[in-house]
């Protein structure tokens, strides 16, 4: 009770020791800023360098696609069963809002075009994230603390080339696919429910999917959800790659990708959604 009690006490003295003394209160807000200003020069540095490793050989196809592996098809699951109860659930609320107007026979059209604009692409790369991003975060920052990454190094094997670019082409192709695929079995799922259950009848149902959803909607799905691979990828590999303290940094770096990359994927999504379809 005692160590409690003084660990406390500890900590208001020291709250207001910053309250209290301007001195400590502007070094912690400037010891803040430089930690911020570093992390982002980091991070920059980090961008670029696998920018100009992406396109200097030697290409290590091998690596490339059992990235592509461990992205794309070990996400099959997830993206096909979010793709489903997603486009079911849309058409189940879209069918009672549209109810109140007579105009059920649009929540086909509505879902396919909220799935090929927003949801496909957004939701693919939050699920992709939490699995492929948090597992490359895991694998890389195991090798940090276990020194591997330095062994790389050792044996003038740049480790930038040999595990960031393989992971980062892997998600910047491999997401998009699944994104499309999301799109289709999101679809399947509206269709189940608005067709099947709601008895919308299957011509209108198709014409107006047809009449309201271009193919533009579609390709700028697809162009959105390659840049939700490469951030997830690269936020994923950042973490990881500069993962200290053992296992503990490790959980740590991994918890922050999947925080990071996910909050990322929603302001990208918010920027390309004004230049895309505004």
């Amino acid at each position: 009770m005692k160590s409690k009690t003084s660990r406390k006490s500890t900590e208001v003295h020291q709250k207001g020791n910053l309250l209290s003394h301007p001195k400590l209160f502007i070094e912690s807000i400037g010891q803040a800023t430089i930690q911020g200003v570093e992390s982002v020069g980091r991070a920059s540095q980090f961008f670029f360098e696998t920018l100009f490793w992406l396109v200097r050989p030697p290409f290590r196809l091998k690596i490339i696609f059992n990235a592509m592996e461990f992205v794309g098809v070990g996400s099959l699951f997830i993206v096909i069963l979010t793709g489903f109860f997603t486009g079911a659930v849309f058409a189940l609320q879209g069918a009672t809002a549209f109810r109140l107007f007579n105009a059920e026979s649009l929540v086909g059209s509505t879902v396919a075009l909220s799935l090929a604009r927003e949801l496909a692409p957004v939701l693919t790369g939050l699920m992709v994230s939490g699995r492929a991003g948090s597992g490359i975060a895991t694998e890389i920052g195991t090798m940090r603390v276990t020194e591997q990454i330095d062994a790389l190094y050792t044996m003038a094997v740049n480790p930038i080339q040999y595990l960031i670019v393989p992971r980062f082409i892997a998600g910047v192709v491999m997401v998009p696919l699944l994104t499309a695929l999301f799109n289709l079995v999101g679809m399947v799922g509206c269709y189940t429910v608005g067709v099947g259950l709601l008895n919308i009848d299957e011509g209108v149902f198709y014409e107006n999917v047809k009449w309201f959803v271009e193919p533009s909607d579609l390709y700028n799905g697809l162009i959105k959800s390659c840049f939700f691979g490469g951030i997830l990828t690269l936020v994923g590999c950042y973490k990881g790659f500069y993962a200290t303290g053992g296992a503990r940094g490790v959980g740590l770096a991994t918890t922050q990708s999947v925080v990071v990359s996910s909050v990322l994927i929603l302001t990208a999504d918010y920027v390309l959604t004004a230049i895309m379809f505004t």
